[in-house]
């Protein structure tokens, strides 16, 4: 070694995972003077989002909408035709895709890091801060796990016998399924179900709640229900599944459906009833980091586990699963544990989609919510065939509805179903964040003939009827 070679008296961060959190997180430790070494298993360099998650389902889903859009337009005139020739070549290019941004937006940006080391291998923690992979042991100075989440697998009798998918293994057909029963009702569900719909597979979810995304309002999942229904999509509530088995060539569910027994058949089945951590056989808790019932890792509001010097961060925590949310997740933690300071998360104005055609969006509180928390709330809700760009477009489908709190005329949340509906968000993200009233909202310019006008005509909609006003009037 140069005798005159200072890394060592660096800092040394390892951090354990190779997604959004862990490359965040690595960034930001080098920038604030740490050697970091980043030690990866399972899924490649970029984790969920770039390999089985955001970036193909998100190129599929466009695919398929092109596929439903050329055959479903409003417009007089125009007569067209699409259908799915060769579902081989478009998973082919959803996975060049995959692989182009894994090198472009992962590897290369780690590449020419200074005192930066990567290694593959499975991590398990063997003493305090003391890492061993591959028969090596590794000293860490601070230490971040952010080794993210795998689907969960229910325990329902016979799943484990019949060759069920992922959102992993899904993406890896090869062939287009005849037909797909998916087990589940939320983001993952419904939006691979509408997705292989429009591709031409005939789709049914089984939902075990009384309504998809339970957590939201009625109002919202009632009118997604009929949309999705529309397009020939089955969705089956109040679901208990007793059983799945093969008959021949099919897979068979057998349920009970508020006592009364039934049975559904598929070709494949799609298992997207949550997540689970990847923390089992690693030490963790013998190393003092404490986990919850369902084993995602405790934190502090600063994402310090129990473990003094231990960080975690992303979807191990099993709370907000977004990559941007595992993204601020790694750059805290590694701030946080490079540095004197204390910073808290804070998800108050955190903005989420589920890309569904119409889009789902939401932001802050839902009116149930605000209610729960003591605020007197006032709702607006803006049809989107008040919109005269959606009007323009020949498609009206949804909604936007703004909460504000009366005492002070400010936003706490937003829900947007509509199309495109995820790029009206960031003002109302913006509006909560930073306090602007429903007031100032109205005040801005919001150009004609824009989905962006739905807002101020929702912000208006509070105080007046938006049916008896001109174009452009406010």
């Amino acid at each position: 070694m140069d005798c005159c070679d200072k890394s060592n008296e660096k800092p040394h961060f390892v951090i354990i995972g190779g997604g959004s959190a862990a490359f965040s997180a690595a960034i930001n430790a080098v920038e604030y003077g740490a050697r970091v070494t980043l030690i990866n298993d399972g899924l490649p360099i970029g984790g969920t989002c770039v390999n089985v998650g955001c970036v193909p389902s998100k190129t599929l889903i466009r695919a398929a909408e092109v596929n439903h859009r050329s055959n479903h337009h409003g417009f007089d005139g125009i007569q067209s035709k699409s259908e799915v020739i060769d579902f081989k070549r478009i998973m082919e290019q959803k996975q060049e895709m995959v692989e182009e941004l894994r090198q472009a937006k992962y590897l290369d940006v780690v590449a020419d890091l200074p005192d930066f080391r990567r290694i593959e291998g499975r991590a398990k923690l063997v003493g305090p801060r003391t890492i061993a992979v591959n028969g090596e042991e590794i000293r860490a100075d601070k230490l971040l796990v952010a080794t993210g989440a795998q689907q969960f697998i229910p325990d329902i009798p016979g799943l484990t016998e019949v060759d069920f998918l992922t959102n992993e293994s899904l993406f890896e057909l090869e062939s287009l399924p005849e037909s797909l029963i998916v087990l589940g009702g939320r983001f993952i569900a419904l939006e691979s179900a509408q997705m292989f719909a429009r591709l031409g597979t005939r789709v049914t979810i089984l939902q075990r709640s009384s309504r998809i995304l339970p957590t939201e309002s009625p109002f919202l999942t009632d009118e997604l229900t009929q949309l999705l229904t529309q397009e020939g999509i089955e969705i089956v509530t109040d679901v208990t599944i007793r059983q799945v088995k093969y008959d021949r060539h099919s897979i068979v569910v057998d349920t009970s459906i508020q006592g009364e027994p039934s049975q559904y058949r598929a070709s494949h089945i799609l298992v997207a009833t949550g997540r689970r951590p990847n923390t089992r056989d690693m030490g963790l808790e013998e190393q003092g980091v404490a986990l919850d019932r369902q084993e995602f890792i405790k934190v502090s509001e600063t994402l310090e586990t129990s473990a003094p010097g231990i960080y975690a961060a992303g979807d191990v925590l099993g709370e907000h699963m977004f990559v941007y949310t595992a993204a601020y997740e790694g750059k805290l933690a590694a701030i946080n544990a490079m540095t004197e300071m204390e910073t808290k998360r804070d998800y108050s104005s955190l903005p989420w989609v589920i890309f569904t055609d119409p889009q789902v969006a939401g932001v802050g509180l839902n009116e149930q919510q605000a209610t729960e928390l003591g605020i007197d709330v006032d709702v607006s809700t803006l049809a989107m065939t008040y919109v005269p760009r959606a009007i323009a477009a020949r498609d009206t489908r949804g909604f936007i509805r703004l909460i504000r709190d009366r005492a002070n005329d400010k936003l706490v949340g937003a829900r947007i179903l509509a199309p495109e509906g995820s790029e009206l968000l960031m003002e109302l993200t913006l509006a909560i964040k930073y306090g602007i009233s429903v007031k100032d909202l109205i005040s801005v310019f919001h150009p004609y003939l824009t989905l962006s006008e739905s807002v101020k005509l929702a912000a208006i909609a509070f105080g007046k009827s938006v049916d008896k006003l001109s174009c452009c009037a406010t």
